[in-house]
């Protein structure tokens, strides 16, 4: 192998999970400089390094350095320090700043920032904190090439080191070395298996209490993703005896000794041992505590005058309530809290108008929720009074965790609220209602809306389920289909599909199946429509359709329809810039979604919204209010949304709907997925695949079992 050793001049390229980089290389003794590509993080610029590899000539950029082996050092030339330092590496650093550093201390710069970081005050501009930013952001650097180190010594990708050093900070190496299986549970890519390995070559035993214990957990982990807030014992010490292939004793004395020291919770309900992970008990136990606190706490208010409201708000909105509409409204205000739920063209939105004009004739101060950007925003239009997600009306704040509160809303700071409705409550996994049922203030009434028939949250219980089965609190559901909404073909569908009985395809445009029954050409014409044939008829393929897929592999999966759509409808060209991670190339352009909270950018699991900017630092989106920045070891947190799966659809409305149903996805096919996918669109459904699978996913009813206690402690006194 050929070595080069020279200095980083320019960045092209780097990865957003750090596994490729392409940069420019200035040899030693020369000046013309080279291309080098890696499949490591990138340098920074002004750093020297030494390159080992191959030279090669790509078909498309010519001739290259392909480095197999990269070491770098700190930059030793003023020029190349002014560069390192220039290229935003440290942070409170910029061009006009490195310039005046480097001009007071020449090649001692960087000795003068590690060891004498005060006397960065004698250059014009640098005041006593910045000067400490500095110092502090050279040091990182050194850090995180000491997780890289870390990494590689336990044959781990040095890939990984940006988001175990974001994670975990100065504290990194020492985190790892006492826990290795922390890094399955926090760090994105990192699985179970993946640990153990690195736990093995640490010489952990095959039969430590650490091995089986942080295999426990993560069984756990595996079945609240599942959706379970608990599980039998004999579930756990069989996924545990699996995934560490060790006897079923050790694990069941382990999960003893887990459980007598309250590692692990227990419930036993029907002769059976349910077992816990600690945040998820306390979730299920405090949900059912303040349930019937706030039921048994709110003061009735008098129905006469409520009647009176009711009648003037129906003539002044001209509108004529049914029976059952009419004791929704009396049942808010006789009880604290209030479950209402119906399918699509119910009225649920016009009862929650009425619940709203009442409550407010009374003097109280009603806050307006939901659980996704989304569907607050059309609860907003709909009520026209404004509505937030629970995270914002909780003030999340930038603390991540299960066990801790993540908002500065709770028992010791609640809402300031009389009232509050949340609507699409299926949404709602038992973890997001314990946190916003403890902000909510002794006395307050609480109104919960949603469609039980939806798919459940894709957190783990199964809420609005739970509630409704104990029979605890005061509940409603809208059954009657008004003659507006009966005009409508997607509602009448959509009830067709929940009753078990096959859509109406074929007497309205508005709800359409095409019968293609190769999965490669039901793709291909997925993407003619949005290209061509629904733009045609006047939408908008990115603002107005949205493509739904019951599952993320196979060729009408979300992962392929991605990659077919931003290719039809936002392809690549010379001018327009892209930035590439493995999995995904995100442009200029792009529709995107985050998957996954950030409370310090204030951008939810779910949110949509166009990539604006494209430089090596970031990426920069547009969330409709407010541009957001992601950092490259932040990328991970975006994917395409030309397609998206039905589950995350929830919570949200577009013109047109389009969904392949495919033989392919046949484990998938639900009756309450179609039913979902389907009450998202409002003009236009598309359904396409074969009759066959759409058959299937009517005629499924069946749904996952979740393990949950929330109705047996609303109802059975288990505390």
């Amino acid at each position: 192998m050929e070595k080069i050793e020279g200095s980083i001049q320019a960045v092209i390229f780097a990865s957003t999970d750090s596994s490729f980089s392409v940069f420019r290389l200035k040899p030693e003794q020369q000046n013309a400089l080279i291309t080098v590509t890696c499949n490591f993080p990138a340098p920074l610029v002004g750093q020297n390094v030494c390159v080992e590899g191959k030279w090669i000539v790509h078909p498309r950029f010519g001739q290259q350095f392909k480095a197999d082996k990269m070491e770098t050092t700190a930059p030793d030339s003023a020029d190349g320090i002014e560069r390192f330092l220039a290229s935003g590496a440290l942070a409170g650093i910029g061009p006009a700043m490195a310039k005046r550093i480097v001009s007071k201390f020449g090649k001692d710069t960087l000795q003068i920032i590690e060891k004498e970081s005060g006397r960065l005050c004698e250059v014009s501009g640098i005041g006593k904190k910045t000067a400490q930013k500095i110092f502090q952001a050279y040091n990182e650097q050194g850090e995180l090439r000491d997780v890289m180190i870390w990494l590689e010594t336990h044959g781990l990708s040095s890939t990984y080191a940006g988001r175990i050093f974001q994670e975990y900070g100065s504290f990194s190496v020492e985190i790892m070395e006492n826990d290795p299986y922390r890094l399955a549970h926090d760090i994105e890519g990192i699985g179970f298996l993946t640990a153990d390995q690195v736990a093995a070559q640490m010489g952990v035993e095959k039969n430590a209490d650490s091995r089986i214990e942080a295999g426990i957990d993560f069984a756990l982990l595996q079945t609240a993703a599942s959706g379970h807030c608990c599980v039998p014992e004999e579930i756990v010490i069989n996924k545990t005896a699996r995934l560490l292939n060790i006897d079923r004793e050790s694990i069941y004395a382990k999960l003893k000794k887990e459980i007598e020291n309250d590692r692990l919770y227990t419930e036993y309900v029907g002769g059976e041992q349910l077992i816990y992970p600690p945040y998820l008990y306390f979730a299920e136990k405090q949900t059912a505590r303040k349930i019937l606190e706030l039921n048994n706490n709110a003061e009735p208010l008098p129905l006469e005058n409520a009647a009176k409201m009711t009648a003037e708000w129906e003539k002044s909105s001209n509108i004529n309530l049914a029976q059952k509409q009419r004791e929704a409204i009396e049942a808010v205000l006789k009880n604290g809290f209030f479950v209402l739920t119906g399918g699509p063209g119910t009225g649920k939105t016009t009862i929650i108008q009425g619940i709203l004009f009442v409550l407010q004739h009374f003097g109280l101060k009603v806050l307006l929720g939901a659980p996704t950007g989304r569907a607050a925003k059309r609860l907003t239009e709909a009520t026209g009074q404004s509505a937030g997600t629970i995270h914002r009306l909780l003030e999340a704040t930038g603390i991540r965790s299960d066990a801790d509160s993540a908002f500065g809303r709770d028992s010791d700071e609640p809402l300031e609220a009389d009232a509050i409705i949340i609507d699409e409550v299926s949404m709602v996994d038992i973890v997001l209602m314990q946190h916003f049922l403890n902000a909510v203030p002794s006395g307050c009434r609480v109104v919960l809306v949603g469609d039980v028939d939806q798919l459940p949250a894709v957190g783990p219980g199964a809420v609005l389920k739970d509630i409704l089965r104990s029979g605890a609190v005061a509940s409603l559901k809208l059954d009657e289909v008004f003659r507006q909404a009966q005009e409508s073909m997607i509602i009448h569908n959509a009830h067709a599909i929940n009753a078990g009985r096959m859509p109406d395809c074929s007497s309205n445009s508005d709800f359409s199946f095409l019968e293609i029954d190769n999965d490669e050409e039901a793709a291909d014409r997925i993407v003619a429509l949005c290209r061509k044939e629904l733009v045609t008829a006047g939408f908008d393929p990115l603002a107005d359709v949205q493509v739904l897929s019951p599952m993320h592999r196979l060729a009408c999966g979300v992962s392929n329809l991605n990659k077919l759509l931003q290719e039809a409808l936002n392809c690549a060209k010379t001018e327009k810039k892209e930035y590439k991670t493995a999995a995904q190339t995100f442009r200029v352009g792009d529709k995107v979604m985050q998957i996954k909270n950030n409370y310090e950018k204030n951008i939810f699991n779910g949110d949509i919204g166009f990539v604006q900017e494209i430089s090596p630092q970031k990426i920069t989106v547009n969330f409709g209010e407010n541009n957001v920045d992601y950092q490259p070891a932040e990328v991970n947190q975006l994917m395409l949304a030309y397609a998206m799966s039905v589950h995350k659809s929830q919570g949200s409305e577009y013109k047109v709907v389009v969904l392949p149903l495919t033989t392919g996805h046949f484990i998938m096919l639900q009756r309450n997925l179609l039913y979902t996918a389907v009450t998202r669109a409002k003009e236009k459904v598309i359904l396409l695949g074969s009759k066959k699978a759409l058959y299937t996913a009517i005629q499924n009813n069946r749904t996952q079992k979740r393990y949950t206690l929330l109705a047996e402690r609303l109802t059975q006194g288990i505390s």
